[in-house]
């Protein structure tokens, strides 16, 4: 009896194999959709497009790019979390998506590790330490000092609560123990436009966003939050090089799907995804936007998405973040 049913589940599990096989050999046979859960027109919405089409070549289908945005890309993720896992829906993740809004939100629709699988790491782009040109300071150890004379704090903007940019100023402040007070907007733009104009004094501004103020001088950057110093601001020291050992914070983006979705699929979506990484004119588009490509499995971005998950949950608790 107990070979007979050996033998029974060997032969459902041979055809279970050689069906997913079937499926993934004629996937994908119709266009993918990619949901974006942000508005069209931004930094998150050029990287989808931009890679969208050479996957799309090597796919040799359509993939055709779908703005949800909304309650910190929580509409959208809510939506591709609940699609069939058929391959035929994906959805950009970020530093929000994945690590941020399980902590900051007590009733979030959706939950990463348990609702996605991992495709794989897109890009990363680095928060710069940026002050307006009035503050009286040229290094990380010149502005510690600066920030400590200040008697009612230093305002500090950022385009939101819970947004990368905020996370990795109440990690500063957690690791110095200055008195920053946060200024929260709507959006990265009018962040950058207070800080240019000289109402607030600093932020941590992503390198996408803040490249071309910078270089026009409009903003002086102090200190980079990320391990090596970016290659379009070689002048530019890290937080780790001043002092702060192991300080890394990034906003950075990667490609899931609706967890279940086959692994040959997973695969099929991870190799058009490396070869669209691995493309000059991609890379070249992401460097002048001062973006870090970021090939790898869907092994590695399921790691750096859990590890990052746990680094900003301790931040978000000991800061007592709190977003309604």
């Amino acid at each position: 009896m107990m070979l007979r049913k050996a033998a029974a589940f060997a032969a459902g599990l041979t055809l279970s194999i050689l069906a997913g096989a079937a499926n993934a050999a004629g996937y994908p046979e119709r266009p993918i959709e990619w949901v974006v859960p942000y508005p069209a027109g931004g930094g998150s919405d050029i990287v989808a497009r931009t890679l969208s089409e050479p996957m799309a070549r090597e796919l040799k289908q359509t993939l055709i790019i779908s703005n949800k945005p909304g309650a910190a890309t929580a509409i959208g993720a809510d939506y591709a979390a609940r699609a069939k896992a058929d391959g035929y829906v994906m959805l950009t993740g970020d530093t929000a998506t994945l690590a941020a809004n399980p902590s900051l939100y007590p009733k979030l629709a959706y939950q990463p590790q348990r609702d996605f699988d991992a495709v794989g790491l897109m890009t990363r782009f680095s928060m710069i330490l940026v002050v307006h040109p009035s503050v009286p300071v040229q290094t990380y150890e010149q502005f510690v000092a600066w920030a400590k004379t200040q008697k009612d704090g230093v305002p500090y903007a950022t385009p939101g609560s819970g947004s990368p940019h905020h996370l990795a100023t109440e990690l500063l402040r957690a690791r110095t123990g200055l008195n920053l007070v946060h200024v929260p907007y709507r959006g990265a733009a009018p962040a950058v436009q207070d800080v240019v104009g000289g109402q607030v004094p600093m932020m941590f501004v992503d390198s996408a966003t803040g490249m071309q103020y910078i270089a026009s001088g409009k903003l002086r950057p102090i200190a980079v939050a990320s391990d090596k110093r970016p290659a379009g601001f070689p002048q530019v020291p890290t937080l780790i090089e001043s002092g702060l050992d192991g300080f890394e914070a990034y906003a950075w983006q990667g490609l899931v799907v609706p967890k279940g979705t086959p692994s040959d699929i997973v695969a099929t979506l991870n190799r058009a995804l490396q070869s669209a990484l691995a493309q000059p004119a991609v890379r070249e588009r992401f460097a002048a936007m001062g973006l870090e490509t970021l090939p790898g499995t869907p092994q590695a971005m399921a790691s750096y998405a859990a590890e990052e998950q746990a680094k900003w949950a301790k931040v978000i608790k000991e800061a007592g973040i709190k977003v309604d």
